[in-house]
């Protein structure tokens, strides 16, 4: 865009805000997408029958005529629109018609007149919009569009703006996406001219934030361009705080030294059972914590045994991080000690801030962490625990089983159930960290230590919002490339989000934004929190695959379907066997067996059938993961299964063959034990469940896949 053409649309939208309207006038929109390039038909406004039906033969006929009134949104709603005229007769009498209806349903609207506008050609109908999120910014949308898009609710978001090739992969990511290739000898849709549309749209409404909504519905796709018919544009004035963002090196620095930090104070330090303070000592000094630990108490002389001082003012040496475990009023004065003392952290476990009500006090510790540059952890939270640092700062249950999944949560409750389940599956984590009110430290400042901490290589979270999605959209873009993400988003139902102008922003009120922007990120989401729980354990056990053909050997032919369900529900691709494999197979399966995939050797069988056909899919290089269907047999008891896999699997990989293998076993309580030697053999299983295996195969998949590490 030149800078005459930018100038225009700033001079517009000056004169929009000073007459005080919510949106563009169809003239005013039509500026906006001429300087963007989008095509629209042939238009103009008409105060009068006679100035319409003069528009309507300068353009050519047929024509559509439609309503022009700040206060009618959705024309249709009231008659507004009449389509297909021919001719002056028709033009005229539409015109009298639609001012008629237009006052009889909206008395007070103000009426600029009536837009006539030349008829494009027939196409498929689709709509390109943008919308302000109050997470994520400017976000832009493509979906199937005209009447049917709010019931169809065919449509995918991305961030604004888009680059040309993120516009041709929304394209494909429609369940409707087959019509833009032209179905029943139709001719498909010009998708070039699709993707030029969906870029002018998202940088328009980066280049100028106040436009607020953008609704093109609908868009004429055919074969030779695209023509938006319908344009409407709402803006929004208001000033937005933009959230504070640290440079990178400043996030990694503060957070190194409070995640692993040499020295710690506790202020609220208590030697008294039962308190918070006394708890956060005790799982220091007991989870084998070997940096110096700094009690703070008005008047202790010793807590536990350690020296004890008033203030951390009065504290010799540095202090790294400093927990706090004091009531809220209090807590503002000890940050305030803490700034004047350098301390990079603060842990603030304290509740009674903003989830009471407490907005102000909770901006007034705010104030003090941007003032004095520490970073603030909650505050209403556990704490933290960073295992290879043997550090629990928190009043919670001690966890220090070591391993390299990083996990957080926005809740508490949330966090205890994290670290109940490691403890009980053997889960190794590197660190558990509660965020509660994510007052300053949120999501994507612990995806960009984490990125960088050479102990984690998995990393989950669950939160219920994301104040910076944005931010944390754009991290975590960059850090999945090396890192698996899982992320459980809670609250995927609808709530109600404000009332929107348009289409596109009607659409924007549901948990599809989430799943369509962290799905771009290369985030793996979860939909339940034993979802995540699992993704979390068997991602990092699961080698990476190299390709996409998935083969199921199964014991039973019932647990084969399911698991070929479990396969089509999390975008595995069952691999068609080809005619030699398929007769190698069959080698070792009685003749009432089935090979092609699944491969069923039936229950009846040795362990020397499930060893032949396991090492066999392992061999082949086309196969690049196995899933395993075992069912409880006398012949083949689950112990007996469990140890040969272990046996196949180990043999392989002295060869340097590794590849992804899980398993499902069917069977009496005997097969608990088989699935936990396993499990502890790197070969996620489970028993009683097809579905959980696949489902973690497929989290391994979805980061491989984004990951670009999948041929």
């Amino acid at each position: 865009m030149n800078s005459a053409a930018r100038e225009a649309i700033r001079t517009m939208f000056d004169g929009v805000r000073a007459d005080g309207r919510a949106h563009l006038s169809p003239a005013e929109a039509r500026l906006l997408c001429d300087a963007y390039g989008i095509p629209m038909p042939k238009d103009g406004l008409a105060t009068t029958a006679d100035e319409a039906v003069a528009l309507a033969a300068s353009f050519g006929y047929p024509v559509v005529l439609k309503i022009v009134a700040p206060q009618i949104v959705h024309k249709t709603d009231v008659g507004g629109v009449v389509a297909g005229l021919e001719n002056a007769e028709e033009v005229a009498a539409a015109f009298s018609s639609i001012m008629d209806r237009a006052r009889r349903h909206v008395p007070d609207a103000k009426i600029s007149g009536v837009q006539v506008q030349q008829m494009a050609a027939p196409g498929l109908e689709v709509i390109v919009g943008a919308v302000t999120d109050g997470s994520f910014g400017k976000l832009v949308a493509f979906g199937m569009g005209g009447v049917l898009v709010e019931v169809l609710k065919d449509v995918t978001f991305r961030l604004a703006p888009v680059t040309e090739a993120d516009a041709a992969e929304m394209l494909g990511s429609i369940r409707a996406a087959k019509l833009l290739d032209g179905i029943r000898g139709g001719p498909p849709a010009d998708k070039a001219a699709l993707v030029s549309i969906i870029t002018a749209v998202g940088q328009a409404v980066s280049d100028f934030p106040e436009i607020a909504e953008m609704d093109l519905n609908p868009v004429f796709a055919t074969e030779d361009g695209a023509s938006a018919v319908d344009v409407r544009v709402a803006v929004d004035f208001a000033e937005r705080e933009m959230p504070n963002r640290p440079p990178k090196d400043e996030i990694v620095r503060a957070m190194n030294r409070i995640m692993k930090p040499d020295a710690v104070a506790v202020i609220g330090a208590s030697a008294e059972e039962g308190k918070i303070g006394n708890s956060v000592m005790r799982n220091l000094i007991n989870g084998g914590y070997e940096g110096a630990i700094y009690p703070i108490h008005p008047k202790a002389e010793t807590i536990e045994g350690i020296k004890a001082y008033k203030s951390v003012k009065d504290v010799p040496g540095e202090i790294d991080v400093a927990v706090f475990a004091i009531p809220a009023a209090f807590v503002p004065g000890a940050l305030t000690e803490c700034g004047e003392k350098g301390i990079p952290g603060a842990v603030l476990i304290p509740s009674g801030f903003a989830e009471t009500g407490n907005i102000e006090g909770q901006r007034e510790l705010q104030e003090i962490g941007r003032k004095y540059n520490i970073r603030l952890m909650g505050p209403n939270i556990y704490g933290f625990y960073y295992t290879h640092k043997n550090l629990c700062a928190t009043f919670c249950t001690a966890y220090d089983v070591r391993g390299e999944v990083a996990l957080s949560s926005q809740s508490g409750g949330i966090g205890m159930a994290i670290v109940g389940f490691s403890r009980s599956a053997g889960m190794g984590v590197s660190a558990i960290v509660g965020l509660g009110n994510k007052s300053d430290i949120d999501e994507d400042d612990l995806l960009t230590f984490f990125e960088q901490d050479e102990n984690t290589q998995v990393i989950a979270q669950h939160f219920e919002d994301l104040k910076d999605g944005r931010g944390f959209a754009e991290v975590a873009k960059r850090v999945s490339k090396t890192k698996p993400i899982i992320a459980l988003k809670a609250g995927r139902t609808s709530a109600g989000a404000k009332a929107a102008s348009s289409h596109t922003g009607a659409l924007a009120g549901d948990d599809k934004v989430y799943d369509d922007i962290l799905r771009a990120a290369g985030v793996i989401r979860a939909y339940t929190l034993r979802d995540m729980l699992e993704f979390a354990r068997g991602i990092p056990v699961l080698p990476t695959p190299t390709g996409e053909n998935v083969v199921i050997i199964t014991g039973a032919g019932g647990s084969g379907v399911l698991l070929s369900d479990a396969c089509v529900d999390n975008g595995l691709e069952l691999m068609k066997m080809p005619d030699d494999l398929d007769a190698a197979f069959r080698k070792f399966i009685p003749p009432f067996g089935a090979a092609g995939n699944p491969v069923d050797i039936t229950g009846g069988e040795p362990p020397a059938t499930y060893k032949a056909t396991i090492q066999l899919a392992l061999e082949d290089e086309r196969i690049h993961s196995i899933i395993l269907g075992y069912w409880h047999t006398i012949i083949t008891p689950p112990m007996v299964f469990a140890n040969l896999v272990v046996e196949i699997v180990e043999e392989m990989k002295a060869k340097g063959i590794e590849k992804p293998i899980v398993a499902s076993l069917a069977g009496d309580v005997e097969v608990e034990e088989a699935s936990e030697f396993l499990y502890r053999h790197g070969i996620p299983s489970y028993a009683y469940s097809t579905e959980i295996p696949v489902q973690v195969l497929g989290a391994k998949y979805r980061w491989a896949r984004g990951a670009g590490l999948v041929r």
